[in-house]
């Protein structure tokens, strides 16, 4: 279990040095791409250690009927994922799922104007991209990430969080070019299970990280 997300982060970024080392992407050829909210804090201390720059890359999950904390999807750039296996063991319709995509692609363009502002467009091109988050449960917000990151045409992907369920690592690990992680454990309910501390990160944290004036 960690303290808290920070401290996740620290011990995160140890590992990607253990694994990668300070070579792996050489001049500007690197970014860490943070998932917002809670991916902003270990992005943070990923940048840091790494000497990397920091950005976001935001995606907003498709929640299950009914059940707000189950992710059944996402919704990013250009991009719809969805779990199809949960949404058949749901028994999610076609009419739901085109409403909250229209729902949620509304959300993603006001999040991309809120945490970017007047933020240059990304340029990923041929770059290592490390994609972060708190934690990774089901994995749709993810995966959504990764394939919206794809499009750019980058060097290579890599996954690192803190935490994720075994059955999505396997997922992602056919996704990504490498998934970094510190725990994969087999029984996971929640990201928040495997911290004592675990705030919502406000919107203004996420700024503040981003070097925004408020």
């Amino acid at each position: 279990m960690f303290t808290d997300r920070d401290e996740a982060g620290r011990k995160l970024a140890d590992k990607l040095l253990e694994e990668l080392g300070v070579g792996e992407f050489g001049g500007d050829g690197g970014i860490v791409l943070a998932i917002p909210r809670g991916g902003i804090v270990i992005g943070k201390e990923l940048s840091s250690k790494l000497n990397l720059p920091l950005d976001v890359l935001v995606t907003k999950k498709i929640p299950a009927p009914g059940n707000p904390e189950l992710a059944i999807g996402a919704v990013g750039e250009e991009v719809v994922f969805f779990d199809e296996n949960l949404c058949q063991s749901l028994c999610v319709t076609e009419a739901y799922k085109k409403e909250i995509i229209e729902q949620k692609k509304k959300e993603l363009e006001s999040k991309q104007n809120f945490f970017r502002k007047e933020k240059s467009p990304l340029d990923l091109k041929d770059k290592t991209v490390i994609l972060t988050d708190d934690g990774v449960a089901t994995g749709a917000t993810m995966l959504a990430a990764i394939r919206v990151v794809k499009k750019f045409q980058v060097k290579e992907i890599i996954v690192a969080v803190p935490v994720i369920a075994l059955d999505t690592l396997v997922q992602l690990k056919k996704e990504a070019d490498k998934v970094i992680y510190l725990e994969a454990p087999e029984m996971f309910f929640a990201v928040g299970q495997f911290y004592r501390e675990f705030d919502q990160v406000r919107d203004e944290e996420v700024l503040k990280i981003l070097n925004f004036k408020q």
